[in-house]
């Protein structure tokens, strides 16, 4: 028993290294004080003042975060209606139409999203972008709203229609405040989702149109320099950062949200 608990720990040890080892390395590297990251020369904070000083990556990063939070926020509006709607009519083609986006491969939806666009002759840029980003967020938060929904006790809102309450009033003063960990979680997940994505603002951007991870992108097709560290160790810390403050906000999210 104790020699097989110690290959699983060993493989389990050889399964993190393999995910965080690399994490570190773009980490450190972010300090090294060399425009090469063959060999580690000493500590420095010049290429993030380097990256600040860039025009085209504080525009790109603008054009993120802006888009980001106008997805974030519409999806997460569409997505809580759509997961109080899955959790209350049991209807069995809301589900699949709602979690589809996540089913289906990222690329398929960049590819056939383009398709969309270019036939209803709408230019593509920072709009196009945000509704593609809005399109697969949805999913997620309804995901969330429901696993928080499942966890809900329903005779609250039943008690409060039986003093009188309308559905909308019950809504907004039972059920809203009882989701509301759920919301603000599946808000969080959409706008990391968002911020971070490269394959669907691929195929939607258009061309002029600059997001961070295209931006990332462009600079890595020459060479990966210290300053591409440096906004790589900025954007995983904004993503670990929100991620806490989901963990924090529902604490139950992961399990939940595995149950069916």
């Amino acid at each position: 028993m104790r020699r097989r608990s110690a290959w699983l720990y060993a493989a389990a040890l050889c399964a993190y290294a393999f995910l965080y080892v690399p994490l570190a390395i773009v980490v450190l590297y972010s300090f090294n004080d060399s425009r090469l990251n063959a060999e580690w020369v000493g500590f420095t904070l010049a290429w993030y003042k380097t990256l600040f000083a860039d025009d085209q990556m504080i525009t790109a990063a603008g054009n993120s975060l802006l888009i980001g939070i106008v997805a974030s926020f519409v999806s997460t509006v569409l997505g809580t209606l759509a997961g109080v709607a899955m959790h209350r009519y049991r209807l069995r083609v809301l589900p699949i139409l709602i979690v589809a986006p996540i089913a289906i491969p990222e690329i398929l939806t960049g590819v056939s999203l383009l398709i969309f666009f270019v036939m209803l002759n709408f230019t593509l840029g920072l709009g196009s972008v945000a509704l593609a980003h809005i399109a697969f967020c949805i999913g997620f938060v309804a995901i969330v709203v429901r696993a928080r929904l499942a966890g809900m006790d329903e005779t609250l809102t039943e008690a409060a229609r039986d003093c009188g309450a309308t559905p909308s009033q019950a809504f907004r003063r039972v059920t809203l405040p009882l989701i509301m960990p759920g919301v603000v979680a599946g808000a969080l997940m959409a706008f990391t989702l968002s911020i971070d994505d490269f394959v669907i603002t691929f195929f939607t951007a258009g061309a002029g149109t600059v997001t961070l991870p295209l931006q990332i992108y462009s600079m890595i097709k020459i060479s990966v320099t210290p300053e591409v560290n440096a906004v790589s160790t900025l954007l995983m810390l904004l993503t670990l950062l929100l991620i806490v403050v989901a963990a924090k906000i529902s604490p139950t999210l992961l399990r939940t949200a595995r149950e069916p």
